[in-house]
């Protein structure tokens, strides 16, 4: 039996292993991080060269000024990759109830995909869920942990 098992964890690390070499051959080099697996086009690409998330002011949905460079990032990232759709997640921080920051967090996504669409992204590539407090980003009562989990992020689907 402990053969079984330690040939099925073999197994699964070489299955793991070939999967990285595919996606460090896969893309077209299109990405601007040099020398790494990461594929045009995945959510990888989106974190590590164009940004994933906005953050807003306490009890605001309206997309910040110093805000909006990284859904413009996002618009042009997308029109790069015209087959990649988006998740817009809205969050808010551990203060009020349940049902206010469910709210919150929906006007926070549906405000970071409506900018999207101004940019112009077809909505048709968009959709929006509200996490409220219930996926924080920082644990803590602090305004640091707080400043952390007021956003909105784009996911590739």
């Amino acid at each position: 039996m402990k053969i079984l098992g330690a040939f099925a964890a073999v197994a699964l690390l070489a299955a793991c292993s070939s999967g990285d070499e595919t996606a460090s051959t896969g893309g077209s080099g299109a990405g601007t991080t040099t020398g790494s697996s990461i594929r045009p086009g995945s959510q990888e690409d989106l974190v590590a060269n164009v940004g994933d998330r906005v953050f807003f002011n306490t009890d605001e949905s309206t997309v910040r000024a110093d805000q909006r460079p990284v859904l413009e990032r996002q618009a042009r990232w997308l029109a790069q990759y015209p087959q990649v759709q988006l998740t817009v997640e809205g969050h808010a921080d551990e203060r009020g109830t349940r049902e206010y920051n469910l709210a919150l967090g929906q006007r926070r996504a549906n405000s970071a995909r409506d900018t999207l669409v101004s940019l112009g992204v077809a909505s048709s590539r968009l959709s929006t869920i509200s996490y409220g407090k219930d996926r924080p980003a920082a644990l803590g009562s602090t305004e640091e942990a707080w400043a952390q989990n007021r956003r909105a992020v784009s996911v590739v689907r």
